[in-house]
C-alpha cells in the first residue's frame, strides 16, 4: 500500500490549473507527477513551481513515452484531441481521466472505447459529480425506487462569460478544427456540460450508464462572435419516458445556479448553489426531508481515478458507457438547430469594463421558462424560434 501512483498531465493551462493545484501538493503520498505535456508549458500559473519542483515538460504525449511511463494518464486539452490524446495513452500502458466532454464525435467514442477494450485500461471522464459519494448514494436510491418512478427534470445555469473567455484560444466556441476536426465547443458541451449530463447520468437505469435520448428540440441563440452558442433551451425525451429541460446562457449579468429539480413520484431533488442552502434536498411527498452536501467543490475524479488503481479496480462508473449520452445529446442539439440565430441587435448589450456582451431580459426570460418547463417560442418571446424536432437513435 506505499505504492505511488504516477501521473502524467496533459494541457497544463486552462482546466489544467485545477488538476496541478492538487497534484503538486507535497502532502500527497498516494501520487507523484511523472511529466506534464503542452506545447507552451509558460502560459500555465504553475510553471514557476512546475520548474523548481524540476518535474520534466514535454511539448507531446509521444515524446513522454519515449523514455517514461504513467499509471495515469489525464488529458485536459481541447476537445478534439481526446481521442488521439487518450487512445494513445491507453496503448502505452496508462489508464486515462480524460477532461469532459469525452468527445462530440462519435465515431472518436467508439475509437477510445474499442481501445480500451483491447488494452484493458480504463477510460474515466471527467464529470466531476457523477465521481462523488452524494451522487453515487441518490444514484443507488433512485436505482433502488425509493423515489418512485422518475417524472420530469429541470436545470438551469446562468454564468456570464466576457470576452477574455472567448478569446482565450484558438478553438472557443468554434464548430471545426482547422484541420477540419469536429469540436463543437459550446455552453452545453465545456462550461455547464455537468448539468447537461447530471441530468442524463440520474437518469440511466444502472448504476454505470446514463439515460438515453429519444426525442429532442432546442432553441440555441448567440449574442457573442462565436460559431457556435451561448444560450440554449432544449427540451428532451427518455428512453424511459422522463422529460429533460435544460436552459444555460453565457449571455446574461449576473450569475445564478446551477440550479435544479428532479421529479418523481414520490420526491423531489432539489439544489441551487447560491440559493438560501447550497445543500441537495430531497423533499419526499409525505413530508420527510434530507439534506446532501453541495458535491462541486472537489476534485473526487481523481481520488477515485488513484484508488481504483491502486487497488486494480477498472470499474470506473462514470467512463464511456456513461459518458455517451452526453455527446449524442450535443449532436441532436446541433442537428435541431444546424444554422444558429443571432439575438436582436436591438436588446444585445456590451459593457466595456467588464468586457461582456449580455441580452436585455435574456435571464428573467430563462428563468420563467425553466419555472413552467417551457421553451422560449412556448412563451411567445418575439425573437424565439424553435428548433427541429430531433428523433435520436
Amino acid at each position: 500500500m506505499n505504492r505511488k501512483v504516477s501521473i502524467v498531465l496533459v494541457g497544463v493551462s486552462g482546466y489544467g490549473h485545477t488538476y496541478l493545484r492538487e497534484l503538486l501538493q507535497k502532502e500527497n503520498k498516494q501520487i507523484f507527477l511523472a511529466g506534464v505535456v503542452d506545447i507552451s508549458p509558460e502560459k500555465s500559473n504553475y510553471y514557476r513551481e512546475i520548474q523548481e519542483m524540476r518535474i520534466p515538460i514535454y511539448t507531446s504525449l509521444e515524446e513522454f513515452y519515449e523514455n517514461n511511463k504513467a499509471d495515469l494518464a489525464i488529458i485536459s486539452t481541447p476537445i478534439h484531441l481526446h481521442k488521439e490524446q487518450s487512445c494513445l495513452a491507453m496503448e502505452n500502458g496508462s489508464d486515462v481521466l480524460c477532461e469532459k466532454p469525452i468527445s462530440t464525435s462519435l465515431e472518436d467514442i467508439q475509437k477510445m472505447k474499442e481501445t480500451s477494450e483491447k488494452t484493458g485500461r480504463f477510460l474515466a471522464v471527467g464529470f466531476n459529480w457523477s465521481f462523488t459519494d452524494v451522487v453515487q448514494q441518490l444514484k443507488r436510491q433512485i436505482l433502488d425506487g425509493e423515489f418512485g418512478r422518475a417524472k420530469r427534470f429541470k436545470s438551469l445555469t446562468l454564468w456570464p462569460r466576457n470576452q477574455d473567455y472567448y478569446n482565450r484560444s484558438a478553438w472557443a466556441g468554434k464548430k471545426y478544427s482547422l484541420k477540419g476536426k469536429i469540436i463543437l465547443d459550446s455552453i452545453a458541451s465545456n462550461a455547464t456540460a455537468h448539468h447537461l449530463h447530471h441530468m442524463l447520468y440520474l437518469a440511466g437505469n444502472s448504476i454505470d450508464q446514463s439515460a438515453d435520448i429519444t426525442e429532442l428540440t432546442a432553441e440555441l441563440y448567440r449574442a457573442n462572435e462565436i460559431e457556435t452558442f451561448d444560450t440554449c433551451a432544449v427540451k428532451m425525451k427518455t428512453t424511459d419516458d422522463i422529460d429533460i429541460f435544460y436552459y444555460a446562457s453565457h449571455a446574461v449579468k449576473e450569475a445564478k445556479g446551477p440550479k435544479y429539480v428532479l421529479e418523481f413520484e414520490k420526491a423531489a431533488i432539489s439544489f441551487d448553489q447560491g440559493g438560501e442552502t447550497s445543500d441537495i434536498v430531497v423533499q419526499w411527498n409525505d413530508g420527510r426531508k434530507i439534506c446532501y452536501e453541495d458535491p462541486s467543490h472537489t476534485l473526487a475524479k481523481l481520488k477515485v481515478c488513484v484508488q481504483a488503481i491502486l487497488r486494480g479496480d477498472h470499474n470506473i462508473l462514470c467512463g464511456i458507457e456513461a459518458a455517451t449520452p452526453h455527446a449524442k445529446a450535443i449532436q441532436a442539439i446541433h442537428q435541431s438547430v444546424p444554422n444558429i440565430p443571432e439575438f436582436p441587435p436591438a436588446i444585445v448589450q456590451y459593457s466595456e469594463s467588464e468586457k461582456l456582451i449580455s441580452v436585455e431580459g435574456l435571464a428573467d426570460i430563462l428563468i420563467e421558462c425553466y419555472e413552467k418547463c417551457s421553451l422560449p417560442v412556448d412563451l411567445d418571446v418575439k425573437w424565439s424560434q424553435r428548433g427541429k424536432s430531433i428523433q435520436v437513435e
